[in-house]
């Protein structure tokens, strides 16, 4: 048999061991098309390239794919390639400091090898893309590791945080989950002194220390629903509530989730949470959804929107000047 048979008939068995968790020794001959000993001669091949395939004995045994202490080069399928690339081109634009240049390096890698007809692909939907979202907030990517290992480990994470007249003070923390809004990012903890969840913006952690101190996993609240309730409401100077007459589905489409919350009503209402320091701001931006809208607090935004009502129809033309009756 030629070196480039043996060859295709290896790289078909990583496509294999990668399918499906495990495989034994006589399914994998009949996938291939050879014998026993030709599959352990091949598994050896692997293993010689850096894969670890384990093998074991007896009933319900056979060959598994695992982890080892480098990695490997990746086989990938079309779909798999092609989904890769893109996110790779996403990713080269990102909120993860040194992951953009890291993400264009192996898209350049992966870019060599690919057919062209896949590159063709990759670049039409490069091509056909825009980012609508500005740039966020860099994260150096140590930190998110440090974090995540926390929240995987239950072990306290100490650092200093600004609080809200400005100055810095140490918290200690137990981690519970990660958010990114696509712009920030955030860590769901519960706060070991007030004793209660808080939600920390990760670009302003300082000195971030994960300790040795492991404590018990416990019920949290859902990270993505806490930290938009804080991320739309507790930053700002006022928090409106408005039932607006369009389905849920279509509001969330037009108030992204770092903006506002949105939840069902009855009757083909939803109700919209949207932080704001403005009063004006929070009138021009419920008005400019489009659908029926009741404010229900604070009242403060009605002496507003009434306000912006009589401005727009002086400007159109068909009301007097503000202030005047």
């Amino acid at each position: 048999m030629t070196v480039e048979a043996t060859t295709e008939r290896v790289l078909r068995l990583l496509a294999l061991l990668q399918r499906r968790p495990s495989w034994t020794a006589g399914e994998l001959a009949a996938e291939l098309g050879v014998t026993d000993r030709s599959v352990r001669r091949d598994v050896e091949r692997l293993r010689a390239v850096g894969y670890p395939v384990h093998a074991t004995s007896g009933v319900g045994g056979g060959y598994q794919l695992g982890a080892g202490t480098r990695l490997p080069p990746l086989l990938l399928d079309d779909e798999e390639a092609i989904a890769t690339a893109v996110s790779l081109r996403l990713a080269s634009g990102g909120t993860v400091a040194g992951a953009g240049e890291a993400a264009l390096r192996a898209l350049a890698k992966l870019d060599q090898v690919m057919p062209a007809r896949l590159r063709a692909e990759v670049r039409a939907v490069h091509g056909a893309t825009e980012t609508l979202v500005g740039p966020g907030v860099e994260i150096d990517a140590e930190l998110l590791v440090t974090l995540a290992r926390a929240c995987r480990d239950l072990v306290r994470v100490r650092f200093r945080y600004p609080g809200r007249d400005g100055g810095e003070r140490e918290r200690t923390v137990e981690p519970a989950r990660m958010v990114t809004t696509g712009r920030r990012w955030y860590l769901m903890a519960r706060d070991v002194d007030r004793d209660d969840w808080r939600t920390f913006r990760l670009d302003r952690m300082s000195e971030v220390v994960a300790t040795t101190w492991r404590f018990r996993a416990r019920e949290h609240p859902d990270p993505v629903a806490y930290v938009q309730r804080s991320v739309t409401g507790s930053p700002y100077r006022y928090l409106a509530r408005v039932r607006v007459h369009a389905p849920a589905g279509r509001v969330r489409e037009l108030v992204p989730p770092q903006v506002g919350r949105v939840e069902d009503d009855a009757d083909g209402w939803c109700v919209l949470s949207v932080g704001g320091d403005s009063l004006d701001w929070l009138a021009v931006q419920v008005a400019r959804l489009g659908f029926e809208a009741r404010v229900l607090e604070p009242p403060e935004l009605r002496e507003a929107v009434a306000l912006l009502a009589r401005r727009l129809a002086t400007m159109a033309g068909t009301g007097p000047a503000p202030g005047n009756t």
